[in-house]
């Protein structure tokens, strides 16, 4: 461990067959997919809808097919610590390229017309669910 957020880690793979990947251009791809999941291993964004704003966090599926546990718990828990109300929520999972992706959509009630920010939800949403809070 480095500085209490960062780590060096070794990563051992094999192919199928039980040999080492020495194609130089299958280690610079797999080394890229591996640094992009490590650096946004899930999506935060804040939407307007029209007069509504829409919360939307996007978690890869693991190739097993589960999902993330307690994703929707965090995102309850970051919102109701800046006392920001849900109007509606909806899970599904949808298809991009070659992953699959748990989608959270969460329509914030903004009934009695107080505003967060939308850089501070996103930001509380982000640190909730990567356990920084």
């Amino acid at each position: 461990m480095k500085q209490k957020r960062n780590c060096e880690l070794d990563l051992f793979i094999m192919q199928a067959d039980g040999k080492k990947i020495v194609d130089p251009s299958k280690q610079n791809s797999l080394c890229s997919r591996i640094q992009m999941e490590l650096v946004r291993p899930l999506r935060v964004a804040l939407v307007s809808r029209g007069p509504d704003r829409e919360l939307l966090v996007a978690n890869p599926v693991e190739l097993s097919g589960k999902g993330r546990p307690l994703v929707f718990y965090d995102i309850t828990l970051a919102l109701k610590m800046l006392d920001t109300d849900i109007f509606s929520a909806e899970i599904g999972r949808h298809m991009l390229g070659d992953r699959e992706w748990e989608v959270y959509r969460v329509l914030l009630d903004e009934g009695d017309g107080s505003t967060v920010p939308k850089n501070r939800i996103e930001e509380a949403v982000w640190k909730m669910l990567m356990g920084w809070d």
